[in-house]
């Protein structure tokens, strides 16, 4: 039996086992399959059974074909012993695959909740837990599930019938050689308890090596442009070779410990195996020579036969191996117990943002906004939005300004239910949105980010990721709709072109104007814009302003701005400031205002005449007033939506 460890590289202990967990996913995951299950248990005590008969034959043979030289019995035994082992291999091969069919679809099924479970998740919980730990949850964790499932469990019953039957056997064959056999018993249950405390030790050591290794990859690879800008490639793999180092050395150090248990416990089983050889052959010995009492072995008056002999020391050899085997698959528990309770803390996790009971659909809206004294946090106690109240016609298109921190993300969340206000309401067309299905609400909009994300497939699966049933000639007229067409056609192989993951194949400016095709097949309602012009050179952005018109035609816009040039022709232009709207109009109004608004333009034009170009990012520093990052401002593609945490 084969020892694997399984778990996230940040698993740092392997925990007692838990009937109640292990119960849970036997009851999930299991019991839907108990018929088969059941079969496959008759077909492992047919296996047991079977295993169980080979060496009493060959007593048998010994002494009633061989001995007497009877050869047509032992033909027959002969016979019997094939089909004996005909029958264990049918059983072990019905028993093996019925459960690893059971194993499969159970991982099959948990690896589905789980999947499904992370989309129900509201943004906040990516934001948490590393995205390496989540992808380990459902591969490395559920893996463990599946080898006790579709192995230790074959082990455990296999095993225990095994070692039941053998010791049945033995007793049946010679009780006091039986007894004299078990003395070394103990000593093999001290190895086996002493091996597992110790090797868990070991293991710990090595998965502790393995998230140390693990996170000196991820960021040496997430931070090449980095490195090679600095020259520290050097560096790097001196600290990956010291960490590289340490993760062999733990690993040799389990190996050498687990390599020199099962050794030790054929050792401590050729010490029984002496014994009986000894107490044993003195008993045929005395048989033999008829003379019982002269050279009494421990057999008593009969003596043992050489057959029974044979078999007795086969049973003895094969006593040990099923010991072995459920130390193992102990330790296989173990694992899975501690994976278990990783994915259930996961799936219990509740979604945060749920649609509530009796939710209805959204049907198709003019695009009225409505946010009605708005309060939010994303840490209770910590508010990002205080009292926002604003109000965008259908059709309207509505800039978001402000100095970084201010909030500015953190409506957009809001309008889309990414998160769910505290106090207040957000409404559309009049229907607060809590009060109708998240996925009816969002088929209403459609996102445009500065950071696009862009996931592996072509041009055209891209296009219609929001509308999949989108023909190519769509996907055609949307791309020529934005400006895209043309760099498209170009591509090697045109609309299916891999694009490569992240979108890696394209560069910045391609990314958006596939992502503005994207969002104008989907055919929403509302539009958000995320600065989605600042990663774009100024050829691609003439091409998306020239576009931009058809984009939002009938449409209702919500733009956030960085750049303030971009939103001089909006129709109503709120300005926030640490989480409040502190002016509203349209440019020439608020420039005529003299506030927070006519500052960031000023500074940030003085800028870019100062530094040739106008800035790409956030506003300038100066005017900020207090408060933390908002969250918008930490562009994370893996987050497509709601950046990290901080306002």
């Amino acid at each position: 039996m084969a020892f694997r460890m399984h778990g996230a590289p940040d698993e740092e202990d392997l925990r007692p086992i838990d009937p109640g967990t292990l119960r849970r996913v036997f009851a999930t995951y299991v019991w839907p399959y108990r018929r088969r299950v059941a079969s496959a248990a008759a077909a492992m005590v047919l296996v047991s059974v079977t295993g169980l008969l080979p060496p009493y034959l060959l007593g048998v043979a010994v002494d009633r074909c061989v001995i007497p030289g009877d050869l047509r019995g032992l033909t027959l035994l002969a016979l019997v012993y094939v089909g004996v082992h005909l029958v264990n291999w049918l059983g072990s091969y019905y028993q093996t695959y019925t459960m690893s069919w059971v194993g499969q679809r159970a991982i099959y099924a948990m690896r589905r909740d789980l999947f499904a479970h992370y989309q129900r998740l509201h943004i906040g919980f990516f934001e948490k837990h590393p995205v390496g730990v989540l992808i380990s949850r459902a591969t490395n964790d559920v893996e463990s599930m599946s080898e006790l499932i579709s192995s230790g469990i074959v082990y455990i019953i296999n095993d225990a019938l095994t070692l039941v039957g053998i010791v049945a056997i033995m007793f049946y064959l010679d009780v006091r050689l039986a007894l004299l056999s078990m003395m070394v018993l103990p000593l093999v249950i001290l190895l086996a308890t002493r091996f597992r405390s110790r090797v868990m030790a070991a293991y710990r050591e090595v998965r502790r090596q393995v998230a140390k290794m693990a996170a000196n990859l991820q960021e040496t690879i997430s931070g090449m442009r980095v490195t090679q800008s600095f020259v520290r490639e050097e560096v790097n793999r001196t600290r990956f070779d010291a960490t590289n180092r340490d993760n062999y050395r733990a690993n040799m150090r389990a190996a050498y410990l687990f390599s020199t248990f099962v050794p030790l416990v054929d050792l401590v089983g050729a010490l029984g195996m002496a014994v009986v050889i000894w107490f044993g052959g003195l008993s045929v010995i005395g048989a033999l020579r008829g003379a019982a009492g002269a050279v009494a072995g421990p057999a008593g008056a009969g003596g043992l036969t050489a057959g029974e002999l044979i078999a007795f020391l086969t049973y003895v050899t094969r006593f040990y191996q099923p010991i072995r085997d459920l130390t193992v698959v102990y330790n296989l528990a173990q694992q899975a117990t501690a994976a278990a309770e990783k994915i259930h803390a996961i799936l219990d996790t509740p979604p945060g943002v749920e649609d509530r009971p009796g939710a209805r659909d959204l049907g198709p809206v003019r695009g009225r906004i409505v946010f009605r004294d708005v309060t939010f946090a994303y840490v209770p106690g910590e508010e990002v939005l205080r009292g926002v109240s604003f109000t965008v016609e259908p059709g309207q298109r509505v800039a978001l300004v402000g100095p970084t921190g201010a909030g500015k993300t953190s409506i957009i969340n809001l309008l889309g239910r990414f998160y769910d206000p505290q106090e207040g309401a957000v409404l559309i067309d009049g229907q607060d949105i809590r009060e109708v299905t998240q996925r009816s609400l969002r088929r209403q909009m459609a996102f445009v980010l500065q950071d696009t994300f862009l996931f592996s497939g072509t041009v055209a699966d891209n296009i219609r990721f929001g509308r999949p049933a989108a023909s190519l000639e769509e996907c055609v007229e949307a791309a020529k709709a934005v400006g895209a067409h043309e760099f498209i056609s170009r591509l090697p192989e045109g609309y299916d072109t891999q694009v490569g993951e992240r979108g890696g194949n394209l560069s910045v400016g391609q990314r958006q104007l596939v992502s503005f095709a994207r969002a104008l097949i989907a055919d929403p309602r509302i539009l958000v814009l995320d600065e989605a012009t600042s990663s774009v050179d100024a050829y691609t952005e003439v091409l998306i302003q020239r576009a931009m018109d058809r984009l939002l035609e009938g449409r209702t816009c919500i733009i956030i701005a960085h750049r303030l040039s971009t939103v001089r022709d909006a129709d109503l232009i709120l300005v926030i400031d640490d989480g409040r709207i502190v002016e509203r109009g349209r440019h020439a109004e608020l420039m005529a205002a003299g506030g927070l608004y006519r500052r960031l333009y000023e500074l940030q034009f003085s800028s870019s005449e100062a530094g040739g170009r106008a800035p790409h990012r956030s506003g300038p520093p100066g005017p900020a007033v207090g408060g933390r990052p908002d969250r918008e401002e930490t562009r994370d593609p893996a987050e497509n939506i709601a950046p990290r945490r901080g306002g």
